[in-house]
């Protein structure tokens, strides 16, 4: 039995923490806050996502906690025109083995902490930020900012976007700036009007901007997450945003969508980063997960899919065999995974440029290519990424 520390205990951090435990080892997870608690809104879970939460053994759990959507509807956002949508029922489920769930993230993140805090072998440590690491041929030791050591076997970076461990790793500084804007809200569905109530994930997309809302808690709240490509250069996190200023950011939207934008109160904003993929994701027992490895912007819905598909693949690699040899599993762990998570970076780039954020003759183009397509072919066109069951390879 080996000793895995764990820097993050977000969504990644805790899905690894079941994973390697589940392989026989014992496991610290060092959060940087005190509690252990997930916060956001909305969060979209593909098949993938629960091939993997079933490994994981909390996937009942999830579904539980969920709402299955009947299609993803890609409406254009001025002219309330309906574009497309890809059916999520019946030959949807039936080709890729699980269905399309929408959640809010502490409807995900609580069955993982709870499958942790019910597992001997796991130990919860709120309140240590890592900040660096120390390693000397042998075991790798985390080290917090007031200065406590937690070494083992193999330390694992699943501390986010702004990764102490990948920058001492990597030391690739900042992430990206995207330069678009989302705001956020979170409405009881009693507000909506029963006539609006779908059971869809919807997007309106227009020049530059494009709105998406879906149904949350178990139906009892709507999502909304209204996103504005307007060069932001400054990250920002979860800053509260005046009610007049996002009604203000779509001008343009439909009437349909511009009723339910209206309904949203409390907003905040972020603006979204991402990162290049990278090449190296290991420094001899010491590797990275989530988005310390692979951050992407939201348009591909996969960040936290592919933070489980992670844990997955390496509580797999550091069974039996690896446990011998901890540095070679991350090496064969980071081959496995690099080409999956770089290709899901990128086509989430362009997703925002191609598809959601196109104006004038562009937008048109985008709208008869999409019309285009029958369930089939959306199928087929998202298959690399709802279908895996292995979850390596570029596909």
């Amino acid at each position: 039995m080996t000793e895995t520390v764990i820097a993050g205990g977000g969504i990644g951090g805790l899905a690894a923490a079941v994973a390697v435990a589940a392989a026989g080892h014992r496991v610290t997870v060092l959060e940087r806050r005190e509690e252990f608690a997930e916060l956001g809104a909305g969060i979209q879970l593909g098949p993938n996502a629960f091939h993997a939460l079933d490994r994981l053994g909390v996937g009942d759990a999830v579904r539980d906690r969920a709402v299955f959507i009947d299609e993803l509807r890609f409406m254009d956002g001025t002219t309330g025109e309906r574009v497309t949508a890809m059916p999520l029922t019946g030959a949807y489920r039936e080709r890729f083995g699980n269905p399309y769930a929408v959640v809010h993230r502490g409807d995900l993140y609580q069955p993982l902490l709870d499958a942790c805090r019910a597992h001997e072998g796991i130990r919860l440590l709120g309140g240590r930020r890592v900040v660096r690491y120390v390693q000397d041929g042998g075991p790798a030791t985390a080290v917090t900012d007031d200065g406590e050591r937690f070494t083992g076997d193999v330390l694992v970076g699943a501390d986010g976007i702004r990764s102490a461990v990948r920058e001492q790793l990597l030391g690739d500084g900042e992430p990206r700036v995207s330069g678009h804007t989302i705001y956020r809200s979170v409405i009881p569905m009693d507000r909506v009007p029963p006539e609006l109530r779908w059971n869809t994930v919807t997007l309106w997309a227009g020049p530059k901007w494009h709105f998406v809302h879906y149904p949350i808690g178990g139906g009892a709240f709507l999502n909304l997450a209204a996103t504005r490509d307007d060069g932001a250069a400054e990250a920002v996190a979860g800053v509260p945003a005046e009610r007049a200023h996002v009604l203000g950011e779509f001008p343009d939207l439909g009437a349909t969508a511009r009723a339910l934008l209206e309904l949203g109160e409390e907003w905040r904003r972020w603006v979204l980063c991402d990162r290049d993929p990278a090449d190296t994701w290991t420094d001899g027992r010491v590797a990275l997960l989530g988005d310390a490895a692979h951050p992407m912007l939201q348009y591909a819905a996969q960040g936290a899919c592919t933070a489980l598909e992670d844990a997955v693949v390496l509580g797999g690699l550091l069974d039996g065999a690896g446990a011998a040899d901890p540095a070679g599993a991350l090496l064969r762990y980071a081959a496995l995974r690099r080409g999956r998570t770089a290709r899901a970076q990128l086509v989430a780039r362009e997703m925002g440029r191609q598809l959601y954020h196109p104006a004038g003759d562009a937008a048109k183009a985008r709208n008869e290519r999409l019309a285009g397509y029958g369930p089939e072919g959306l199928y087929d066109a998202v298959a690399w990424l709802h279908g895996s069951r292995t979850f390596t390879g570029a596909g």
